[in-house]
Order: structure tokens, then sequence, then C-alpha cells
């Protein structure tokens, strides 16, 4: 019976899927002998230099685009690919002329809001066949500023080529790497939509044309005409190790800075190149032929997004006095120095990182309940809150957290020891507010503190938070580890209160369950 109002808690705890837990601990454990309480924390940033490894093997998105804002300053993604012939040795046939080069990509978009046209009387110019045209437009999912004005913001996207050697797939890049870029091959001002297009013949119903949803880039037909069609029977399209060191890649970038990102699967993009050649029938009759070769842009090759930062003066203040990251994970340093910040800078694609301590007293102080008055711990959170005097912007805010501990590889043992019990990393209240807020669990991490009889009490506890979702297996939904994520190519960003430093000899101590500093938020009952 002294054991059940523990077990309900926890159960109640556990399942819940609501922000606002604390009134529900507060609840259960007035009248009886436990508590609902708060301690401040040391709340710090994490300098990543700007830097993440953005190449094919972390890359199941890439993100395109130009992109500022007033905090972070300007972020600028281009997308640099290597290609490959679909057949090597390739034979065009007799004098051979490109009528067209499609970059064809398939950036992710929303389908509830789709507008259909439909020309009734079209005619299809080749051949001028009477028609019908069915164009199916859908809005790119996007992150950023997506109007001017009023009005929808148009971008230029650029394809250029690559003048250096991309390397191998399996190679290891890091996001401020810098590849030569060669001459424009081809543009398109992009509207923010992208279509598929059907295009079917009114005599038979036959289909003439049926372009899936897509963005379809026009490219530089001379130039495909010298470097691909012209190379017949030379060696530089005689194998792939040859032609990737030969037409070295493209990169995909736009010019506007100030616009936004959107995102595309990089394996799902490919060059298509129509052209004509002359076929000899056996009467001796020459007919211009269609015909069209393919260049592969999907796995295989290699990837890579370039993010390249302009910070304006806050933001590299607080880096300044920011823990490097390389300074992190150093076993003989288990308990490093840090700089104890109010605002809390957290960012995706290589920029800044928080770091969350427990002070030595507040685990000390609770090693103390736990040993002397049987205390058992039912919840316990890491809780932020949204700094309304910095980011108070519409753009869409983080709505999951990557988390791990100091000098730990896996996951938090929250995430193992308690999945089949509901549980959830984090937890958000009102992101789409100023109030935002976000609980991250940690109750089995810090029951594993406590109880541990081995533990320093004269060190903290650090916990390194991320902007990021984890990734999981396609086939088993199961995520994959610790490692695997979205850093690379996770747009989002938000600034958080952190510790309040004009009190900072208070660290640790309990203060009120009101206060928005960053804080652990403990639930408990005595066995």
């Amino acid at each position: 019976m002294k054991l059940l109002p523990f077990l309900l808690m926890g159960v109640i705890v556990l399942n819940s899927c609501e922000g606002d837990l604390d009134d529900l601990g507060s609840q259960l454990v007035e009248g009886a002998d436990g508590a609902d309480q708060a301690y401040s924390i040391i709340a710090y940033n994490i300098n990543n230099n700007d830097v993440i490894q953005s190449d094919a093997s972390k890359l199941d998105s890439v993100r395109i685009g130009n992109f500022e804002e007033d905090v972070f300053g300007s972020q600028k993604v281009s997308y640099l690919t290597q290609l490959r012939l679909d057949t090597y040795n390739p034979d065009f046939g007799k004098n051979p002329v490109i009528d067209s080069v499609v970059l064809t990509l398939k950036p992710r978009y929303a389908t509830d809001s789709l507008t259909t046209n439909t020309t009734e009387d079209y005619i299809y110019p080749d051949g001028s066949v009477a028609a019908k045209k069915v164009v199916t437009t859908y809005p790119v999912s996007k992150y950023g500023r997506t109007k001017n004005g009023k009005d929808k913001l148009v971008v230029n996207i650029k394809v250029n080529e690559v003048t250096d050697f991309m390397g191998g797939a399996s190679d290891s890049l890091s996001s401020n790497k810098a590849f030569a870029i060669g001459s424009e091959i081809g543009s398109k001002s992009f509207n923010g939509t992208i279509n598929s297009v059907v295009i079917t013949k009114d005599s038979d119903g036959t289909e003439l044309v049926n372009n899936a949803v897509s963005l379809r880039i026009p490219l530089d037909k001379p130039f495909f005409q010298d470097k691909i069609i012209a190379k017949q029977g030379n060696q530089v399209l005689k194998d792939a190790a040859s032609f990737i060191r030969y037409f070295k890649g493209i990169s995909i970038s736009v010019d506007e800075p100030k616009g936004y990102l959107f995102s595309m699967a990089p394996n799902d993009a490919g060059i298509v190149i129509y052209y004509k050649n002359d076929v000899t029938a056996t009467d001796g009759t020459v007919t211009r032929t269609k015909a069209q070769t393919t260049l592969n842009l999907g796995s295989g090759n290699t990837h890579f997004s370039s993010i390249i930062f302009n910070r304006p003066t806050d933001y590299t203040t607080a880096m300044g006095l920011a823990v490097k990251a390389k300074d992190l994970d150093k076993p003989e340093v288990p308990q490093f120095s840090v700089t104890a910040a109010d605002k809390l800078y957290m960012q995706g694609m290589g920029g800044s990182s928080i770091g969350l301590r427990i002070p030595a007293g507040t685990i000390l102080s609770l090693k103390k309940l736990y040993k002397e008055n049987k205390v058992g711990i039912v919840s316990a959170k890491l809780r932020l809150f949204n700094d309304d005097t910095t980011w108070k912007n519409s753009y869409r805010k983080p709505s999951s957290l990557i988390v791990r501990q100091n000098n730990e590889t896996g996951f938090l043992p929250d995430m193992t020891e308690l999945a089949s019990a509901g549980y959830s990393l984090i937890k958000t209240a009102n992101l789409s507010t100023e109030n935002a807020s976000y609980d991250i669990g940690i109750t089995a991490s810090l029951k594993k503190i406590i109880e541990d009889e081995t533990y320093d009490v004269t060190k903290g506890k650090d916990f390194i938070v991320n902007v990021g979702s984890y990734l999981s297996d396609a086939s088993t939904g199961l995520l994959l580890g610790q490692a695997y994520n979205d850093r690379a190519y996770n747009p989002y960003r938000i600034v958080l209160k952190g510790t309040d430093i004009n009190n900072l000899g208070n660290a640790g101590e309990k203060i009120l369950n009101t206060s928005k500093v960053a804080q652990l938020r403990i639930i408990y009952t005595k066995k």
C-alpha cells in the first residue's frame, strides 16, 4: 500500500504526452510525503565552429538555399554532387545533336494545398498534335522567408560545373570544405512550387508526356554537346573512374540572400540528355531519330552539402565565451570549465549546441535525500524556455532535440530502459508562441547517478543538447543510434533562456516552480 502512490505516479508520468506534468505531480504529492521541486542548473553554449560532417553518409536529405535573420545571421547552403553515365563507352549514333538537357530535382512538398490547371485545346509542339495538358502544382516545403511583401518570393536556382575532383563516395567531408566552382551551366527562376505534367493525345488518349512531380531545370545544350556527345569513343567516357575525374560534378545553389531553405532527397536527382541522331534504314533512307542518355546523380556518387555562415556580433560574442566542441569529450578531464550563459543559442547544420550541467551540490543534496529520507524519484526533467526577448519571430521552432551525456556515445538510459513505458525524450509546449518550452526526460539517467554510491559527488553531470531528430531504420522503425541523426540538414534554430548569471552563487539551489531559467524539475516521494 505504501508503494501504490509511487507506482501510480510513475505510470501517469511516463505515459502522459502533456507538457504540464508538474501540475499533475504537485497534485499527487500534495498532502503526501513528497515534493515537486525546481533547481537551477548551469547552462552554457557550445561552439561547433559552424562545421559539421556533411558528406553522403550524413545526407538522407539535403538543403538548398540562402536564408538570413537577425539573430543567427545568414546561411548559404549549396549542394554538390558527382555524376556518372548510365552506360559507359556509349554509342550516340551518327551525327548526334542535343535537343535539350534537363536536371530533375524532387524537393519535399505539401500535398494538402495542390492546384490543378487543365488545358483542353493544347497543341503538343512535336508534330503539332491536338492534346490535353494537365498541370498539378504543389508548394515546396520551406524554412525561412517565403514572401516578398504580398507576393511569393522568387529565387534564382543556379547550376555550375564543379572543377575539383570530389573524391570517393565513402570519403568524410566537412561542411566548410571548398571545392572550386566553374562556369554556370543552367538556371531557373523558382517561385517555390513544383508540378506534375500529363499530356494526352485527343484522338486516342495516348500519353505523350507524363512527368512526375518535380522541378525541371534546363541546362546548357552546347556545354553538354561538347562535354559528353562530342567525346564519343574517347577514354574519358569509357569507365567510371575516368569519367568522374573528367566531369567532376555539379553545384546547385541559390542567389538571393534573404530567401529560404528547401530540401530534397539527393538520390532522387538526375540529368537526362535528349538528342537526335541519323538512323539509316535497309533501303538507305536516313531518318532523324529521338534518343536520350542519362547521367546518374544517385547513390554511389560523392554528395556534399556546403554550408557558409555570416554571423552577427551578439552571436560571435556568445561563441567567444562558449565551450569548444573539441573540449567536450575528454575522459581525462570529466569536469571541464564552462561559462554560464543567460542566452542559449541552438542551431542545426553545424551551428551552436548547448550544455546543461546539474551542479555537484544538487547531486549531493539529492543523494542525501535518497539515502537519509528514502525518497524515490518519480520524474526528472531538464526544462528549457524560449527566450522571448531574443527569439520573437514566426519561424518554426525545433520540435525535437538530440541529447546525450558528456563522454557517452549511446542513448540516454531513459531512451532504452523506459521505451516500452511510452517514454518520450522531448516534450514540447506552446511551440507556435513565444512561450514555448521543452522538457528533456532524464528520470532513469538521474536515478542512476543518485543511487550509484561510487559516483564522484564533487563532479556535476553534463547533458549535451543539439537541434535535430534521430533517424530510424526504414523497415523496423527502430532508432539507428546516437550518431545517426539529421543535424547535417536540420535548418531549425532557437534561443533559450539560460542561467541567471546575476545569481551564479545560487546555481544548483532550489528555485520557484514559476521561474523560467534553465532548470531541473523533480517529482519525488517517499518509498
